[in-house]
């Protein structure tokens, strides 16, 4: 079977790498240097990459492996990085990079060398290449542990593929991670409606990987402000939020005290405001803040309101210095705002801005499959109010399960109606027992 070209790709280490241009750099390990030092790594093409200015160190590493390994094809290629530790720099350079470079892997195999440039070049190639933007494998050097001659001073090397199964057990851990994160979101409980369960692991995902705001919609009482919660405990837990949960229904909030509720006030802003107000937006700093009710916001607030999500930053009512606040945006409604949006009830831009990422929750009545484990969850905690255990008897369980689940049953208040009606019958209960 004919043998498949080696060909590496790499960054140039404009301080590992370089040693001078007398003879006493062979006396320093280089890591670009030892890969055409080793004995059992034939490379038929090097390709070295580097940014900036720093082409003749580049010239000086072509020339030196090419005294090593005369049968080593070396290639230089200049990216446009204006800053190798700025990701969105290194990450787009090396991007155009990957799909402007002729891969063949029915002839060649890659190694992507990954113990050169910055650190944030190095995180770029490891993602990059589990991605398969680069389609290859990992290497990664490292220097010797003593030595004084050239064969010394070539180090050892590693080849690291991300494909292969013994990587399993780390991808199990990050599937039972999410797995996690998706029972805490619904607080353990064992949902079986399909529907709820894939929106449920969806948002489990974009909470993770995304600060964008979240909008979510439903009847009153489909539960919002407890998912809202949820994300945010999940978050918290997870470090990527360090601030408070701020929760307010929008529908409170009414004239001249909406926008100080907000965004705060400075003091002598109006009549009555002797001391100044931080608002909420400030008190979720570094956290989430849930505006339920969005749409029963006034025009005024909605403005302002865009400028903080996007800018992080507004002014208090009265004040002439704008304050900053970085916080995660969940939104709930039980209105349909595409439609405030047409009435000229809600701003376009506005709706537009918190529409990225929006979930539909269900009321009860599409979830009856549901039921039977939210009352379990319900009967546990109030067990754990009361102080003792609270339980059905089997024919109480099966004459309310039959109502709860039938047309007679309205739930005009979705889960905020089954929360009442199992506090009622667990406070009343003889004994703990329910019958």
């Amino acid at each position: 079977m004919k043998r498949k070209k080696l060909v590496v790709l790499g960054f140039l280490g404009t301080q590992l790498d370089f040693a001078g241009r007398d003879a006493k750099r062979w006396e320093r390990w280089r890591p670009t240097i030892s890969l055409a030092q080793q004995e059992d790594l034939l490379i038929d093409r090097f390709e070295l990459l580097y940014s900036g200015h720093f082409q003749p160190i580049a010239k000086q590493v072509i020339d030196d492996i090419a005294l090593l390994s005369p049968a080593t094809l070396c290639r230089q290629h200049q990216l446009q990085i204006s800053n190798p530790w700025d990701f969105e720099a290194v990450y787009s350079a090396l991007f155009d990079f990957c799909h402007s470079y002729p891969f063949d892997l029915d002839e060649e195999e890659y190694l992507i060398h990954i113990t050169t440039g910055t650190h944030v070049i190095q995180i770029c190639l490891f993602l990059m290449t589990e991605a398969r933007y680069f389609p290859g494998k990992l290497l990664q050097t490292s220097p010797p542990r003593g030595g004084s001659n050239l064969r010394d001073m070539a180090g050892s090397y590693d080849v690291i593929d991300l494909d292969l199964s013994r990587y399993d057990q780390i991808a199990q851990r990050f599937s039972q991670e999410r797995a996690d994160g998706r029972q805490f979101l619904k607080s353990g409980i064992a949902t079986r409606n399909l529907a709820f369960n894939q929106m449920i692991e969806e948002i489990e995902r974009v909470a993770i990987k995304s600060k964008a705001p979240m909008l979510l919609t439903g009847p009153t009482g489909a539960g919002k402000s407890f998912l809202a919660r949820r994300v945010y405990e999940m978050k918290k837990a997870r470090h990527q939020l360090a601030g408070r949960f701020v929760e307010i229904n929008c529908a409170t909030l009414h004239g001249d005290g909406a926008g100080s509720t907000l965004f705060g006030h400075v003091k002598g802003a109006f009549t009555g405001a002797a001391n100044p107000r931080p608002g909420l937006l400030r008190s979720a700093d570094q956290g989430l803040l849930f505006l339920d009710e969005i749409g029963e916001l006034g025009l005024d607030e909605q403005a302002m309101l865009l400028k903080a999500i996007e800018e992080k930053r507004f002014h208090p009512v009265g004040g002439d210095d704008e304050v900053q606040s970085d916080f995660q945006l969940i939104a709930g409604t039980n209105r349909d705002l595409s439609l405030e949006v047409v009435q000229g009830r809600f701003r376009e831009d506005l709706f537009a801005r918190i529409n990225l990422w929006t979930y539909q929750l269900p009321g009860l009545r599409e979830r009856r499959e549901d039921i039977a484990p939210n009352i379990d969850y319900l009967l546990t905690q109030q067990s754990a109010e009361i102080g003792q255990q609270v339980r059905f008897n089997k024919e109480a369980r099966e004459r309310y399960m039959q109502f709860a689940t039938s047309s007679a049953a309205i739930w005009a208040g979705n889960f905020r109606d089954l929360s009442a009606s199992v506090t009622r019958m667990a406070t009343l209960a003889e004994a703990g027992r329910i019958g």
